[in-house]
């Protein structure tokens, strides 16, 4: 397997260190880097919040995060020793940066390190802390500033944000985070389609029937309700996540791997995109909002249930049927779903091959599937190949659908670091190439805002499904209207 290579000595502020994704995400993914000997022991990870608590309580906190969150053995009393020496904590109020001054303490005198700002916070915030940051003279030389998604909840606040985080940090300093492109199977994606001779001269219009892109999840909103019942699916997760998978899946082969070249391509896709408008919202979209049901056999409450208004139109499910007006793709429908309270949590992308155009074997006696290349992103990442295969035995002449299975987990034997322990080694490395551009995110929501602006000009209703399934009924409509099924996931 690769070699962990370790980074040059770092700080890392974490902005919202106490909060939800610090303790779930991102202090378990330090942890593993820390134990695998990428962080030099110099290096510090400083945790800042609104909350009043001294390091002691901080690193109680944290400890118990820990425990719940790392899987098996993976915690051990010593290697959280050495962890817990290197963190920190500071309070801080975005909006008092004149109180940072704890904070510039810290700091002085390690201007020469690389200093790292992760915004886990609101997007509301980064614009202020951004200017806070400027405002105490604490961004240096080597600085990046990191975004986590959503950068806003639209095209126009997109843009606000940027122009606010860019007036203070040059564009090669600003890394806006989406945690799926740091995942194993995507960055096989490149390696599949660029390393190999055999599927890109297929990769186009000419082999690929139709493309599918699922990234379902069986919890529900949980604690962000209230956040959530403002953005919603589309924003959530398809402005970023699904349609940075999309780009990947149907991009132009770059001229090299340089982080500009990848991107440029990316944009060309999104640029390219076929606008979804109030005259094809209805047949190109579906929007719908889980109902109380089960899953695993555990009864769960409905979206209106947990809310406390009991009253919304938030879709937590949307599937879209997308195409890309270009050369290659053109014709090629590629279908997106997502949803939370789903049957299991379960990520693919499917890219399925047309019929053989003259089949020897009669329908009659036999049933000749398609060639599909199916690519896991979880649970268990992996690549799977399905071709026709006669059965052996000297009986007769009979097909049947066969899986070229790669496991990366069984084929290397090794864990794998997760998608945020590659992403934090390469924003302190200073590599933005698994990272969104600025044109990038302002196009996708530009893409976005137009289905949403359909969605109230055409007054389409938000459906219901029961929690437990795949989804509303009208999301296998959407598929067989083109005589098409989605994969099957279970």
């Amino acid at each position: 397997m690769a070699k962990f290579v370790p980074v040059d000595v770092f700080d890392l502020v974490i902005f919202g260190g106490g909060g939800d994704l610090s303790l779930r995400k991102l202090l378990p993914a330090l942890y593993h880097r820390d134990h695998d000997g990428q962080l030099p022991p110099e290096s510090r990870i400083i945790a800042t919040g609104r909350s009043e608590m001294s390091r002691e309580e901080y690193l109680a906190e944290v400890e118990a995060a820990m425990r719940k969150h790392l899987r098996g053995n993976e915690f051990t009393e010593d290697q959280w020793r050495i962890f817990s020496d290197r963190l920190q904590y500071v309070r801080s109020d975005a909006f008092e940066p004149e109180s940072w001054g704890e904070l510039g303490s810290m700091l002085q005198g390690f201007e020469s390190r690389t200093r790292v700002f992760y915004l886990a916070t609101a997007p509301s915030l980064f614009g202020a802390i951004a200017s806070g940051l400027k405002q105490n003279g604490l961004i240096t030389d080597d600085v990046r500033i990191v975004l986590e998604k959503p950068v806003g909840k639209d095209y126009a606040s997109a843009r606000e944000i940027n122009d606010q985080v860019g007036e203070c940090f040059p564009e090669n300093a600003i890394y806006r985070i989406d945690h799926y492109l740091g995942k194993e199977t995507v960055q096989n994606l490149l390696a599949l389609r660029f390393a190999n001779s055999l599927f890109e001269p297929l990769w186009n219009r000419s082999n690929v029937d139709h493309v599918q892109i699922t990234v379902a999840e069986d919890l529900g909103v949980g604690q962000r309700i209230e956040f959530y019942d403002q953005v919603g699916t589309l924003r959530d997760m398809v402005q970023n996540h699904l349609m940075q998978l999309l780009c990947l899946v149907a991009m132009e082969p770059p001229a090299n791997r340089e982080h500009d070249a990848v991107r440029d391509e990316k944009m060309k896709v999104l640029r390219a995109l076929k606008p979804i408008d109030a005259t094809t919202v209805r047949s190109h979209t579906v929007r719908a909002q889980y109902e109380s049901g089960a899953i695993g056999g555990q009864a769960v409450p409905g979206y209106l249930e947990e809310l406390s208004s009991g009253a919304s139109k938030t879709e937590t499910f949307v599937a879209l049927k997308m195409e890309i007006d270009n050369w290659r793709w053109s014709g090629v429908p590629f279908y997106l779903r997502s949803g939370k309270r789903l049957r299991s949590k379960y990520s693919e992308i499917i890219v399925q091959f047309k019929d053989v155009p003259h089949s020897i074997f009669p329908e009659s006696s036999y049933k000749v599937e398609p060639n599909r290349l199916v690519m896991r992103l979880q649970p268990d990442e992996g690549v799977n190949l399905t071709l026709m295969s006669k059965e052996p035995g000297p009986g007769g002449f009979d097909l049947r659908p066969v899986s070229l299975n790669l496991s990366f987990e069984e084929t290397f034997g090794v864990r794998y670091p997760d998608a945020y322990e590659r992403l934090l080694m390469e924003v302190i490395r200073g590599n933005p190439a698994l990272f969104m551009r600025r044109d990038e995110v302002e196009a996708a929501w530009s893409w976005i805002d137009g289905i949403i602006a359909g969605w109230e000009e055409a007054g389409q209703d938000v459906e219901g499904y029961p929690a437990g399934t795949w989804g509303p009924t009208a999301a296998s409509l959407l598929l067989d209207r083109d005589d098409r099924k989605w994969g099957k996931l279970d």
